[in-house]
C-alpha cells in the first residue's frame, strides 16, 4: 500500500482546536510498588527521590506534569515504533482514549499480544487491577483522521500493524506545530476516539483528573473488564481483535498460573 502524501499547506488546511479529555489505563500496582521494599512513608518517599534522580531529565515543558502525563515524553531512545511514534531517538507521544470504555479495550488488547508472543505463560488465576485515569487536554492545533479530507485515507491511518502512513503524519505535523492527533481506534468495538498528545502544552491540567478502578480477566474464552464505579463489565471473546494477524496463533488453552 502507498503511503498517502499530505503537504503543510493541506495539513494547516485540516488543523483545528480541540479540547476535551482523555483516559488511560495503568497497573494499579503503580501506586504502592516501592512500599514493598520500605518500612515506612518517609522512607519510601526517600526512595522515590532515589529512583527519580537516576532517570534521563525530563524536557523543560514537561516538568510541571505529573510523571502519569509526563513518563511517555521522558525516555529516548524509544525501544519499537508505535503508531505516532518512531522507534528510536523519536519524541515522545502521550496515548489516550476519549472514553474509558476504549482505554479498556486498549489494555485488553495488549494483554492479548502478550499472551499470543509468550505461548507457554500462563493466564493469571486472578483478575488484574488497573487504575484509569482522564487528562484535560486543549490545543489549538490539532488534527482529527476521523473527519474531512484527512478521512479518506482511514484505511492507512487505521492498519492495525503497519504504522508507516501514521508516523510519516506525526513527523509532519510536528513540524507544523500540532499537538495532539484525533483517531479512530482500531481496538474498541465501537470505533470511539482515540487521542495522540505530541506535546506537553497539550495538557490543560498538570495532574490526572477522574479515576476509576477497573479489573481484567483473561481466560480461554477471552477476557472480562469490570469497572466498580460506575459498574459496568465488557466482555471481549477470541475474536474481539481477529483484524490483528498476531493474534491468528494465539494459544487459547493453557494452565492457569499456579
Amino acid at each position: 500500500m502507498s503511503l498517502p502524501i499530505w503537504t503543510a499547506a493541506a495539513l494547516r488546511s485540516e488543523s483545528r482546536s480541540y479540547s476535551g479529555h482523555a483516559w488511560r489505563l495503568v497497573e494499579a500496582q503503580h501506586r504502592v510498588s516501592t512500599l514493598k521494599l520500605v518500612d515506612s512513608l518517609a522512607e519510601q518517599l526517600a526512595l522515590e527521590d532515589i529512583l527519580e534522580a537516576s532517570k534521563p531529565p525530563l524536557p523543560e515543558e514537561c516538568r510541571h506534569l505529573d510523571y502519569l502525563l509526563a513518563t511517555p515524553f521522558r525516555y529516548r531512545p524509544y525501544p519499537a515504533g508505535s503508531r505516532f511514534r518512531r522507534a528510536g531517538l523519536s519524541k515522545g507521544v502521550w496515548y489516550g482514549a476519549e472514553s474509558p470504555e476504549t482505554a479498556a479495550a486498549e489494555m485488553v488488547f495488549y494483554r492479548f499480544l502478550f499472551y499470543a508472543e509468550s505461548p507457554d505463560t500462563p493466564f493469571p488465576d486472578d483478575a488484574a487491577e488497573y487504575t484509569a485515569f482522564s487528562a484535560q487536554v486543549a490545543s489549538p492545533v490539532s488534527l482529527d483522521l476521523t473527519v474531512g479530507a484527512l478521512a479518506k485515507d482511514q484505511s492507512n491511518w487505521a492498519d492495525p500493524v503497519v504504522y508507516d502512513a501514521c508516523q510519516a503524519l506525526a513527523d509532519e505535523a510536528r513540524s507544523l506545530g500540532v499537538e495532539l492527533i484525533r483517531y479512530k481506534s482500531v481496538r474498541d468495538p465501537e470505533c470511539r476516539a482515540n487521542l495522540a498528545v505530541l506535546s506537553c502544552r497539550a495538557f490543560a491540567s498538570p495532574l490526572p483528573l477522574e479515576r476509576q478502578t477497573w479489573r481484567i480477566r483473561l481466560s480461554p474464552g477471552g477476557a472480562q473488564a469490570l469497572r466498580e464505579h460506575p459498574r459496568l463489565g465488557i466482555e471481549f471473546g477470541r475474536e474481539a481483535f481477529a483484524a490483528d494477524p498476531r493474534l491468528a496463533g494465539m494459544t487459547w488453552s493453557r494452565p492457569r498460573a499456579k
